[in-house]
């Protein structure tokens, strides 16, 4: 993997529309600027792209708890997504999010029932990487279906991918649009 840079942000809501958010909802993403190996070139096996993912997986994990600045276990949600450069292809961010990329990011968070929301996109420098977020544990978890977005100004440059994992302690702020919850959840089917 020719990694050319990562990038971090977090959030932290502690007002919405001038009501404390207490505790504080709080997100944070890692992302990592990759050149792709295959820019401009069809190839039928993609085993590089999601070798790189399962590296991915682990490094981006890692990054964003730290970020985070808490316990793996205080994580509720995850999320991942890629913005590939137009030299590339769609294939190549399902390739480095889908097949590899899930197991070692829950490893990093000692666990994760729900499968791990996607999004993969085109694009070109300074396009907005729209990373979805839900419940590590169970995906009807309302409060939990959120977003990070996240703009890099130089990247990606055409053979480039930029690949971006977001990390959630608490769903959306001030949450009131019903469904099941982060304490009435089961977490033992990934569902609920």
């Amino acid at each position: 993997m020719k990694l050319r840079k990562i990038i971090t942000l977090v959030e932290e809501t502690r007002t919405e529309m001038g009501r404390p958010v207490l505790p504080p909802s709080r997100r944070a993403l890692a992302a990592a600027v990759i050149a792709n190996p295959f820019a401009g070139v069809y190839a039928e096996d993609l085993s590089q792209l999601i070798e790189t993912g399962a590296e991915l997986g682990d490094i981006l994990g890692r990054e964003a708890l730290a970020a985070l600045g808490c316990a793996a276990d205080a994580v509720q949600g995850y999320g991942k997504a890629a913005l590939i450069g137009e030299a590339g292809e769609l294939e190549h961010g399902a390739a480095l999010l889908h097949p590899s990329l899930g197991a070692p990011l829950r490893a990093v968070l000692g666990g994760g029932k729900a499968l791990v929301p996607s999004s993969k996109a085109m694009g070109t420098p300074g396009d907005v990487i729209d990373v979805p977020l839900g419940h590590k544990d169970a995906a009807y978890v309302r409060s939990h279906f959120d977003g990070m977005r996240l703009r890099v100004s130089d990247a990606p440059r055409p053979g480039e991918i930029v690949v971006a994992v977001a990390l959630q302690v608490a769903g959306r702020p001030l949450p009131r649009v019903g469904g099941l919850t982060h304490q009435e959840m089961v977490g033992e089917d990934g569902l609920r």
